[in-house]
């Protein structure tokens, strides 16, 4: 360092005792100390015309501050020419400045108070409303990569975040700041900001924030901006971030008093910041892997961008307008919303617990209310990759924006989806007709069934679904055989379901499936006609979850193909890889069917279906009547469509389904060990279903537990449902993304639930 010593001698007549390095982001910094005890940082730049017009205006920021709050910011030092930007002979092509040292403990060294963070609002409100009267052309034209309100110039570089689950939060974000936060910026007030208050940067004395350093990221830019910057560092590893950014924002209204356009797009702002830190983090790592400074809050902006996407943006709103004592929005009464719903909308189409949600928005596997709270949804299985998967929605915008017409037209989307979709199936099943629900899915295998073999009896399962349509009501157990049902009709041939828990059969060693087929066998005898197809689920949701006992399939197959019958499995619920160990629910049993049904989580919750078949049953349902569907196969569908299946290859959500899946199981197993009144746990991979009974010996039905956990379960802002014929049947089915964590967080509920309900006997 002693050319370092001969430049401070020569060029500002400072005797020096040490010189030694600071770490930092993109310059080199020194600590300074003189012999007469004072100490400076000097900070070493890249030498451009540029960087020095922008290091003038921010040395004329500084003189200004540091005049008006003395000890709180840098004071620039001149050299013995009296300019403040200097060059060194000894290194060419750098510039050097001279500044102050400041005292005080960085916060980030720091204990957190309450008084600390009203502390750090007020500092800032003080230092805004300075800069409000500051203007400078070199500041108002900069462009850098940590200017917020230029975040989306930065998604294109998004693929430096490797890890995929990260990734997909960022997207997420990045998509709800083109939707939340673009379309208000030209509403919000503009100034000079610091941009960068972050706890390495802000010092404290006695408990408070006493001073900030490093103005190098400063910026003309909303001033919103620069709040959402440092409370994103300010509620780093703190267990309730919204209420700590609350009083961060309280004391900063009393000072410099916020607009509500402002504190409104305050939650998206500071997930913003969060994106862009993990962002420049990976861009950082990938020029320099060395430097550590530069990756030194990635932990922190991770651990806190998964608590943030948990919190309600309603919630979030709602708790600035408060702290700022803006007037609250008030979302309509659930008693008014019901009443206005039943006005024009029938009764027959029900809603979820005895109190309903009145849902607003979704992330993933949360799911947001209108009132500010957040639910764990632990039971919706259609949106099968995460609610409103950025990947998935914006692959609907493009196309929704480019072309969207029918199956007449040639385009090439079509083929690449069919493709795409194909290649997870064996290589006998090759064609596929798309189309808009699993219920015109399941409608169209029983009219290719019954056309390809002349055939018309339909063979069913005991508790089977499989739609809305007239034909999928006929063919559902479970809708024509209940309350409101017709009955069952002529052409339909009901077996037993093979259920090894409540069934007739109860070994599942393959001996109880083998017994429940030759029961099924006699009963297809018995009947009059011959067999067109046999249909069912690969474990049969509205039974109850309940799985096929071992080598049913292996030998109902078979029995149906020598009644000259054609096999459906039905994968409306079980496909895309929710099977954790398989990717479709009948490779769980070692058959191929002829044709397989899909639906539901086929596009994430976009209308989309398909029936899946080999070309001969293909081309002998080419009888010459068209078959046409005026949206099945459209590029928007196609799109979303292709989309899901990149994202359950790019997340490893099957194998996720996998882990998830049986961790859950373990962990609802040791429950029922814990709980008489849990019968039976079942299920494969996230397609879970939990047996609510009053005594494990006679297993009689427990309906009115599993309504209660329902709706306690609710309560504690948890989804699950209930099914089965007695519906007495918990059902569990949530998105692929479900994390062992939320697991925990649902098997720990229902087990407070099940304490407190068997505690009243």
């Amino acid at each position: 360092m002693s050319d370092l010593k001969s430049f401070l001698f020569e060029s500002f007549n400072l005797t020096a005792e040490f010189v030694d390095p600071v770490e930092g982001y993109s310059n080199s910094n020194y600590r300074v100390k003189s012999v007469d005890g004072e100490i400076y940082v000097l900070k070493e730049y890249d030498s451009s015309p540029k960087l020095t017009e922008y290091l003038q205006a921010e040395t004329r920021v500084l003189i200004k501050l540091s005049a008006k709050f003395p000890q709180r910011f840098q004071e620039p030092v001149p050299d013995i020419r009296g300019e403040y930007i200097t060059g060194f002979i000894n290194k060419p092509g750098k510039v050097f400045r001279l500044l102050k040292w400041l005292q005080g403990a960085f916060t980030k060294e720091s204990v957190y108070t309450e008084e600390l963070y009203q502390s750090l609002g007020t500092f800032l409100a003080e230092l805004d409303l300075e800069l409000l009267n500051v203007w400078d052309k070199a500041i108002e034209s900069r462009e850098i990569n940590w200017d917020l309100q230029n975040l989306t110039t930065l998604e294109s570089k998004k693929d430096c975040i490797i890890n995929t689950e990260i990734r997909k939060l960022t997207d997420y974000f990045f998509l709800q700041f083109r939707e939340n936060v673009i379309p208000v910026m030209p509403l919000l007030r503009k100034s000079v900001i610091h941009n960068d208050a972050n706890d390495w940067n802000l010092l404290t004395q006695n408990g408070k924030v006493a001073g900030l350093i490093d103005f190098g990221d400063m910026v003309y830019a909303p001033l919103i901006q620069e709040l959402a910057v440092a409370i994103t560092y300010a509620i780093f590893d703190t267990p309730d971030p919204l209420n700590v950014a609350s009083v961060v924002v309280m004391a900063y209204h009393n000072s410099l008093p916020l607009r509500e356009e402002e504190t409104d797009i305050l939650y998206y702002l500071i997930a913003g910041r969060l994106c862009m830190s993990l962002l420049n983090s990976g861009l950082a790592k990938l020029e320099d892997p060395s430097n550590e400074y530069i990756c030194v809050s990635e932990r922190q902006a991770i651990d806190l961008l998964k608590k943030w996407i948990q919190i309600n943006p309603i919630r979030a709103k709602a708790t600035f307008r408060e702290a700022t004592g803006q007037k609250k929005e008030k979302a309509e009464n659930i008693e008014v919303s019901m009443e206005r719903r039943s006005k024009f909308i029938p009764r027959v189409l029900s809603v979820s617990y005895q109190s309903p949600v009145k849902m607003n928005g979704a992330a993933f596997q949360y799911m947001y209310d209108a009132f500010g709270n957040t639910f764990l949804d632990a039971y919706n299985n259609i949106p099968h990759v995460g609610h409103q998967h950025p990947k998935v929605v914006e692959a609907g915008q493009r196309q929704m924006a480019k072309l969207n017409t029918n199956t007449r037209y040639v385009y090439d989307l079509l083929a690449d989806y069919a493709g795409n979709l194909l290649s997870k199936f064996p290589d006998s099943l090759n064609q596929v007709f798309l189309i808009n629900s699993g219920s015109a899915a399941s409608d169209l295998a029983i009219r290719i069934a019954q056309a390809v073999t002349a055939h018309k009896n339909i063979v069913v399962l005991e508790h089977g679904y499989h739609g809305n349509t007239r034909l999928g009501i006929d063919i559902s157990h479970y809708k024509f055989g209940s309350t409101g049902g017709k009955g069952q009709a002529d052409y339909i041939c009901k077996v037993p379901i093979p259920d090894t828990y409540r069934g007739a059969f109860r070994q599942n060693d393959g001996s109880a499936g083998r017994a429940f087929a030759t029961q099924a066998q006699e009963i297809i005898q018995a009947s009059a006609s011959p067999v067109a197809a046999f249909i069912a689920e690969p474990i049969v949701g509205c039974a109850g979850q309940v799985p096929l006992a071992t080598d049913y399939l292996k030998n109902i197959y078979p029995l149906i193909r020598r009644q000259g019958g054609l096999c459906i499995s039905d994968e409306v619920q079980t496909g895309f890889g929710r099977m954790g160990s398989a990717f479709w629910g009948y490779e769980l049993y070692g058959v191929v069917p002829d044709i397989v049904v899909l639906g539901k989580p086929m596009a994430n919750g976009h209308p989309m279906g398909a029936v899946v078949t080999t070309k001969e049953i293909a081309d002998a349902f080419d009888n010459g009547m068209e078959f046409f569907s005026s949206f099945g196969g459209n590029p928007v569908s196609c799109a979303i469509g292709k989309a899901v299946l990149e994202v359950i290859e790019e997340e490893g959500l099957q194998q996720n389904a996998f882990e998830t899946g049986k961790y859950f199981l373990t962990l609802l197993n040791d429950l029922k060990s814990k709980y008489q009144v849990i019968g039976d746990v079942r299920g494969e991979g996230l397609f879970i279903g939990v047996e609510c009974v009053k005594n494990p010996q006679t297993m009689e039905y427990y309906p009115e537990l599993a309504s209660f956990l329902k709706n306690k379960m609710r309560e504690s802002y948890i989804l699950i449902s209930t099914d089965g014929p007695r519906d007495n049947i918990i059902k569990m089915k949530p998105p692929l993304c479900f994390s062992n964590e939320n697991a925990e967080r649902v098997v720990r509920t229902l087990d407070g639930l099940l304490s407190s309900f068997m505690a009243k006997f």
